[in-house]
């Protein structure tokens, strides 16, 4: 940051402020501190019978992996609107979004995932401006080669797990890096609710 978004200043310096245990940017015309926060990313488990939307990335990172439709969380909403715009935005999707499935800490790069299981209100879909393809896939469809992120992973196998043994839980975990690879470190697993019927 290059001024005070308060008095405009240029002298922003990072240092402890008085009563806090660790630097941050502060003004040093007139004392406002700025917070820097965690990024708070909703995504879905967009589910059709026994297959799950995937969409192809058309952006950096990972241009070319497939992901499940998530992304940053807008102001003014709800993490579960903000579940449900990015499947809009992703994979032109309508869903209803259910239970809270997956929630994993990033400490590494400063990042919060929320994953929900959610319903396909039909078949009709299609990329997304950061989507080159869209496509329903089973368990022994997915590319799990070209699965973009280690929390995406994780969130497909907790599912097809779940939906053997015919109960969905909640999992929480952390995911560090340890040897150079990023691990899932899991944290807690309840049980939620029976898989319907239906699905």
């Amino acid at each position: 940051m290059n001024f005070c978004s308060k008095c405009g200043s240029a002298r922003i310096e990072r240092t402890i402020p008085s009563g806090e245990d660790r630097a941050r940017d502060v003004c040093g015309e007139c004392g406002e501190v700025f917070y820097q926060n965690p990024k708070i990313v909703a995504g879905c488990i967009p589910i059709w019978e026994d297959k799950i939307l995937l969409c192809k990335r058309a952006i950096e990172p990972r241009y070319g992996w497939w992901t499940l439709p998530a992304g940053y969380m807008e102001n003014g909403e709800t993490i579960a609107e903000g579940a449900k715009r990015e499947t809009a935005e992703e994979a032109c999707a309508d869903v209803v979004v259910q239970q809270l499935f997956a929630l994993f800490s990033l400490p590494e790069i400063n990042q919060v995932y929320m994953i929900f299981l959610s319903q396909l209100a039909n078949l009709d879909f299609s990329p997304g401006s950061e989507s080159l393809e869209c496509k329903l896939f089973s368990e022994t469809e997915i590319p799990w080669s070209e699965i973009a992120f280690p929390t995406i992973t994780h969130s497909l196998k907790f599912y097809f797990e779940d939906f053997k043994n015919g109960t969905f839980k909640q999992h929480i975990g952390d995911i560090k890096r340890k040897g150079g690879q990023l691990i899932l470190q899991p944290q807690l697993t309840w049980d939620k609710t029976e898989i319907p019927s239906h699905w």
